[in-house]
């Protein structure tokens, strides 16, 4: 069997695979190129979702469904396992799969259970690694390849790589940024953990940092900090929830901004009207472009769209 870089696999190892989101899917996908043998996938039960609130696959899901992969989908893995202890594996890999992992499951495979974090270790430890790392301004981001242990993201670390968050970046571009960089970071450790010449370095707990998950109300942007704060906090969460703003207590989400930094005399969350095709917020230090909008009860729109609607009676008063 060869891999996709030509190196030859004297045997296909078995893999147990435990993912849920578009990242845990490029994970599993350079897994299947490489030459392991799937021996099953574990991935989040189906969810609700959109407006007529259907049941949904995960993208885990849906690509494990096209290559006729045996499917798990507990709702707590915790309680719900003895089936996948019966299955004969070499490793379990996971990515971002959303569940804590009991301690018998992680000990039953030959070379135990290894962890595709998105965040370089110790920081950012959690459920919201990506989004969190953009929200607080953070520089660079990455992936870490760890051991799974019961603590969160606790694990020895053997290998990662970063990269820079530009400045146009969002959780989005970064979680397909990182999907790729993840699934060369894996691809080229897994080599030396099935041949057990892998290095794993405790993490120093002295600089632990926490990424939890995103709560409803931080969905509110806050505009209090001015406009360099309030730019990171809704880009780190496009496109998905996207922030919103308030206006006469309505909710106006905004899909895709810039920022513009700049002198003005305008009192904060104003709305200023179309400033270099964007939807103007001034805030201090400048303003808040909003390239794509949706005000509630409607479809996203272009700032050109909203201005020429309901936008232009809007110029002059606030948002919050």
């Amino acid at each position: 069997v060869y891999n996709e870089r030509g190196k030859t696999v004297m045997m296909k190892e078995k893999i147990l695979f435990m993912g849920t989101p578009p990242i845990a899917r490029t994970m599993l996908e350079r897994l299947l190129r490489e030459g392991y043998e799937i021996v099953g996938v574990v991935t989040q039960p189906d969810r609700r979702a959109g407006r007529k609130k259907q049941l949904q696959h995960s993208a885990v899901k849906e690509y494990a469904l096209q290559q006729g992969l045996r499917i798990w989908q507990p709702q707590r893995i915790r309680e719900d396992h003895d089936e996948l202890m019966q299955i004969d594996m070499d490793l379990i890999v996971t990515c971002a799969y959303g569940q804590f992992v009991p301690q018998p499951l992680l000990d039953h495979p030959r070379c135990g259970a290894v962890n595709l974090h998105a965040s370089l270790l110790p920081r950012l430890r959690g459920a919201a690694p990506i989004q969190r790392a953009i929200m607080q301004g953070d520089k660079t981001c990455g992936m870490s390849v760890m051991r799974m242990v019961k603590k969160m993201d606790a694990g020895a670390v053997m290998a990662q790589r970063g990269i820079p968050i530009e400045e146009d970046d969002t959780s989005g571009t970064m979680f397909a940024k990182l999907g790729e960089l993840g699934a060369d970071l894996m691809a080229e450790a897994l080599p030396a953990i099935f041949a057990g010449t892998a290095c794993f370095k405790a993490q120093d707990e002295a600089q632990v940092t926490f990424a939890p998950a995103i709560a409803p109300q931080e969905e509110h942007l806050d505009l209090s900090k001015g406009l360099n704060s309030a730019y990171d906090q809704a880009r780190a969460l496009i496109p998905q929830p996207c922030g919103y703003l308030l206006h006469e207590g309505k909710k106006i989400k905004l899909h895709a901004v810039r920022r513009l930094p700049a002198h003005h005399e305008l009192p904060q969350g104003t709305c200023a009207g179309l400033i270099e095709k964007g939807y103007a917020i001034a805030l201090q230090g400048g303003y808040l472009l909003a390239d794509v909008l949706q005000p509630e009860g409607k479809k996203p729109m272009d700032a050109a769209s909203f201005f020429n609607g309901s936008g232009k009676q809007w110029v002059g008063s606030q948002l919050s």
